[in-house]
């Protein structure tokens, strides 16, 4: 851990407003402690015993990794790949070890847990939404935003609907086979773009498997696969590793066969190229994450093999401006351009890329109120205001909490790429 924190030499390109994603809260606070290179200065404080005994359970750590979103803009944009995402992690784990864990962090963490119970309940939970006499007193018993809309529950979605898709022994014996791997959100909260993707994939001519726990795993948690993504922003190490071995074991048939495992959702998707890898789950997860990839980098990969003619053939032209914003994982990754090439598959499409650091939301932090404030502010630096230039426009987004934050600062309804490439079927 002290290595890693040393990775900060205190060049200083994370003071620059013009190094891509970070640093998205120095933008909006100009506050050396919420800097990539403060908050490193702050953990060798922590870590030399400067900050007294508690050391990495010390609240004034806490303070300087608190506005850390999470995007993982330093691990791509700081010249010696400062990983501030995956540092905010482990000091979160040792301080909630150590101080305990709040309901709002139980709610956010546990989510992939109870989200298949609550669904039942969809119509009383979304009152929440409704009355305001409701969402503000949600707001004092578990710290989340009163001005905010949460996700809409669904009573049927993606998890308890037919799927279509193959099975596991077809999959592994097709011409043109392809693993579906249906997170949390994309499963309960938004399943048309989980039903897209599985529409367009077969429009191409892919046998589609969806991952499910029949695969393999220990059978522990009951319900759909989950990557533990939620458990790791909590802190909460060891729930998440219990959902990414679960998870890692049902894929490892497929990747071992060399079989394309693909995602919708970026923080999902990348946990098993990224976290995963660190978790100590052994070779498994290696291989895994070898074939892990999100929908646009398969779409992408498969057209310039050549693969895609016929789904080509099946896309109407494109008849609106298309904006794409661009989640802060896909970013650091480098995979946008695998966004911007599938959508130019669309006959006449010439998507623009919205230059823009963090939307703000960043999966519960802008959901939080005490955060609420900022993650505005840090829409506002460049994506909402570019949403609102262009009202007629098509707004892409694949992260689940990029779409909300559009829609709750600027009343537009963004759309995953799998429902634009959807849309643009002509069957």
């Amino acid at each position: 851990f002290a290595k890693a924190v040393e990775m900060c030499n205190n060049n200083g390109t994370c003071r620059k407003f013009d190094a891509g994603t970070m640093c998205p809260s120095y933008r909006v606070t100009r506050d050396e402690q919420h800097l990539t290179r403060g908050r490193a200065n702050t953990l060798r404080l922590a870590l030399s015993g400067q900050l007294g005994a508690e050391g990495l359970s010390n609240p004034e750590l806490l303070a300087a990794m608190d506005l850390c979103v999470g995007c993982k803009g330093c691990k791509r944009d700081c010249p010696t790949g400062v990983d501030m995402a995956r540092m905010k992690v482990e000091t979160l784990h040792h301080y909630k070890a150590r101080h305990g864990f709040t309901l709002k962090d139980r709610l956010i963490a546990y989510l992939p847990r109870y989200a298949r119970h609550a669904a039942r309940w969809s119509g009383l939970l979304n009152l929440r939404n409704k009355i305001p006499l409701l969402a503000q007193l949600a707001e004092y018993v578990s710290g989340l935003s009163a001005q905010r809309s949460w996700p809409t529950w669904h009573n049927t979605h993606f998890f308890n609907q037919a799927t279509q898709g193959v099975t596991k022994e077809a999959v592994l014996s097709a011409h043109k086979p392809v693993v579906l791997f249906v997170d949390t959100f994309n499963g309960y909260f938004e399943s048309s773009n989980a039903q897209a993707a599985l529409r367009v994939l077969q429009a191409a001519g892919y046998s589609v498997h969806v991952a499910s726990k029949t695969e393999g795993g220990h059978g522990a948690n009951k319900g759909h696969l989950c990557c533990g993504r939620t458990f790791l922003a909590n802190g909460m190490v060891d729930k998440a590793r219990e959902h990414a071995r679960e998870l890692i074991e049902a894929l490892l048939p497929f990747a071992d066969q060399g079989i394309a495992i693909v995602g919708l959702e970026p923080s999902c998707l990348l946990t098993l190229r990224d976290e995963a890898l660190v978790l100590g789950l052994g070779d498994s997860a290696q291989r895994v994450s070898q074939h892990a990839v999100l929908l646009e980098e398969f779409l992408a990969n498969e057209a310039k093999a050549g693969a895609l003619d016929s789904l080509k053939q099946q896309l109407a032209p494109a008849e609106k401006t298309i904006l794409l914003h661009g989640h802060c994982h896909q970013k650091a990754f480098g995979l946008m351009p695998p966004v911007l090439d599938v959508i130019r598959l669309i006959p006449n499409a010439a998507p623009e890329l919205i230059e823009s650091s963090c939307c703000g939301m960043a999966g519960s932090f802008g959901y939080e109120s005490s955060h609420h404030t900022v993650s505005m502010q840090m829409a506002e630096l460049s994506l909402l205001p570019a949403v609102r230039a262009k009202p007629d426009a098509i707004v892409v987004a694949d992260g689940t909490s990029c779409r909300h934050q559009i829609e709750d600062g600027t009343s537009r309804q963004a759309i995953h790429v799998a429902q634009l490439l959807s849309d643009h079927l002509k069957h």
